[in-house]
């Protein structure tokens, strides 16, 4: 008797978690659905190549859709005619500096989005879809560094970390008022190969890794001292299905219970090209210093400082380990060095 293969629809498919995702539920044996949004760019699907299949491909597992969560009717016609049983809720303006250049937008993306979602699933007859919502460490705000768990109290301090609150307390509200399979994970900071390089784990490692090559540059950043707990995201998308497998649907926070600080990936980052950092001054003027040269390579600068910032996230991943059998794989040092070593082979390549 043949098995039947589970369906997935995965918004955001074209971001980190999206495209990892993705690649996770093939080897699952899933077909899967994404949604990406029309854009122009040539590399929009870029991190979709090691799976991409082309619209000819024979067995075809994996198949893309243009869509906008924010379009209720984009989205109704997808779902009816992919049929998921399970949606993976990635789409999102997820850059916290952005958002409050952004409000209006971060807040349709991240809330109206989940809802409209939730909305469909509820009036969904032909079976029982799970959803997955992608929420935040940044709901907590700054709360002393205390580890964060499911029952910790909630305090946003960007467009980003509000919207997505809403977006979980929706998901809850669906979950208890309709009897949806709704869940959310709440990640802390989950870093890779494939984060946006905007984002400042990534802009650092592409930093050094030309640094490595060019010895020239400043690299301009904002509160040194701003402290998130780091995991590897690849890690982190085995407990997003688990999430979805577990016996009821339940919110689940995924960290490491560790958290560094951004002078702390800096440090690591330049170790791993042999680059001793050096700081010198304090706050918005302080510098990192390449020992060696002695030029100054990092700046701490007032532009990049956010208007209300988070000083400390530290997650408490113990309801996800005792119930979905989920630990982190990936130390601090090994994704920093994970994250150097691709940046270094992509500028090798370039250079050459």
């Amino acid at each position: 008797m043949k098995i039947k293969r589970k369906v997935a629809l995965i918004t955001g498919i074209t971001g980190q978690d999206g495209s990892l995702m993705a690649e996770f539920l093939l080897k699952k044996n899933y077909i899967v659905h994404g949604i990406k949004r029309r854009t122009s760019t040539l590399n929009a699907t870029e991190r979709l190549d090691k799976i991409y299949q082309d619209k000819f491909t024979k067995n075809k597992k994996l198949y893309l859709h243009y869509g906008d969560v924010t379009d209720a009717l984009n989205c109704n016609r997808i779902i009816s005619e992919t049929k998921p049983d399970e949606i993976y809720h990635f789409a999102a303006q997820s850059h916290v500096a952005i958002s409050f250049e952004m409000p209006v937008y971060t807040t349709m993306v991240d809330s109206v989005g989940a809802l409209n979602i939730l909305e469909i699933i509820k009036n969904y007859k032909k079976k029982k879809i799970k959803f997955y919502n992608a929420a935040t460490s940044e709901m907590y705000g700054t709360l002393n560094g205390n580890f964060l768990d499911e029952k910790s109290t909630f305090k946003p301090q960007s467009p980003y970390a509000s919207s997505k609150l809403l977006s979980y307390w929706l998901t809850k509200n669906y979950r208890d008022a309709y009897n949806v399979f709704a869940c959310n994970g709440i990640l802390f900071n989950h870093e890779g190969e494939n984060r946006g390089e905007n984002f400042v784990t990534r802009k650092i490692t592409r930093f050094v890794a030309e640094y490595n090559y060019s010895k020239k540059g400043i690299l301009y950043l904002g509160n040194l001292y701003a402290k998130r707990d780091w995991g590897y995201a690849p890690d982190y998308m085995e407990a997003i299905w688990k999430i979805l497998q577990y016996k009821k649907p339940e919110d689940f926070v995924i960290a490491t219970n560790k958290s560094y600080s951004v002078k702390d990936f800096l440090i690591e980052a330049f170790k791993n090209i042999n680059v001793k950092l050096i700081f010198k001054g304090k706050g918005k003027k302080e510098v990192g210093i390449d020992q060696k040269t002695q030029k100054i390579v990092v700046k701490s600068i007032n532009y990049y400082f956010r208007p209300n910032d988070v000083e400390n996230l530290r997650g408490n991943f113990s309801k996800a380990k005792n119930l979905l059998k989920w630990e982190p794989k990936t130390n601090f040092k090994k994704l920093v060095n994970i994250m150097v070593r691709n940046d270094l082979k992509n500028f090798k390549v370039i250079r050459n």
